[in-house]
């Protein structure tokens, strides 16, 4: 049995908090300077060359990537031989709080969706727990930004729309949000489960490296056909058109119902941001 205390889990929130919104994963970076190259629209390059010199300005640590830091979605793979002395969402919520404080970062969470009084410090963490077997604690800090969240979409497909219907949904989506959600995006795709889970498998998605595809070939054939017919829309980066309007579709499954068939599309924007630590 490990015991790991409520200040560890606050410490490496804040740490996490900090990292994610200052320095985009290498991956992402990466694939930013590939597209950049395969563009053939000088605007275009030229947009994609500000996005990586803004990259290159936030890793110095003095500017978050981009004005919006997001609300702080934590996901907790908590193994089932490690003990939390203390309140562990409070500590979650705590690490937030001084992450967000000490990093400079913009607090955008309001208490209520109507009244909307903004909360201060960006609490309450949106927390996703999962249980899984070891004596290790794995914490992501994924901030999500909303121009790109206010863009995604859910659908209960009837299973007689097969997959024609699922990828119809995916593009359907994206063409609506057009040059809102900043891109070239990314594009998290949940197939499966229940209305709630399905949203958390497109959420999950975009967690994934972008240079890594579905194990299944089915779904990964999906992928690349999906991203190739979305680059073909030619909305390109920030909207002004080019090759380059997703760097990614990641598509996440689970079972469900005989008689469902659930999609959903959670949109992110070029700033794919995440961090992980292992306690």
């Amino acid at each position: 049995m490990k015991e790991l205390t409520a200040s560890q889990i606050t410490a490496a929130v804040r740490e996490l908090c900090i990292e994610a919104n200052y320095r985009l994963p290498q991956d992402v970076a990466d694939c930013l300077r590939c597209r950049r190259e395969e563009e053939d629209r000088p605007v275009a390059r030229e947009i994609l060359g500000n996005i990586l010199d803004n990259i290159a300005v936030a890793a110095e640590g003095e500017y978050p990537l981009c004005q919006d830091t997001g609300l702080a979605c934590v996901f907790v793979r908590l193994g089932q031989e490690v003990h939390i002395t203390g309140d562990f969402a409070a500590a979650v919520d705590e690490g937030v709080r001084q992450g967000y404080r000490d990093g400079y970062l913009r607090a955008s969470a309001v208490a209520d969706p109507l009244r909307r009084v903004n909360t201060g410090d960006n609490t309450p963490a949106l927390l996703t727990v999962d249980l899984v077997p070891g004596d290790a604690c794995e914490i992501t800090v994924a901030p999500k930004g909303f121009g790109s969240e206010n863009m995604g979409a859910l659908r209960m497909l009837r299973p007689s729309d097969g997959a024609q219907g699922v990828k119809d949904f995916v593009l359907e989506t994206v063409k609506k949000a057009g040059p809102n959600p900043c891109p070239p995006i990314v594009v998290g795709v949940g197939v499966g489960g229940s209305f709630d889970k399905v949203a958390l498998c497109a959420k999950r998605a975009l967690l994934r490296p972008l240079d890594q595809r579905h194990p299944d070939p089915f779904w990964a054939a999906m992928e690349q056909e999906l991203l190739g017919e979305i680059n073909a829309l030619g909305i390109g980066p920030q909207g002004f058109g080019g090759r380059t309007t997703a760097l990614a579709v990641a598509i996440e499954t689970m079972p469900t119902h005989i008689t469902a068939l659930p999609v959903a599309v959670n949109i992110n924007c070029h700033v794919t941001r995440h961090a992980t630590r292992v306690l």
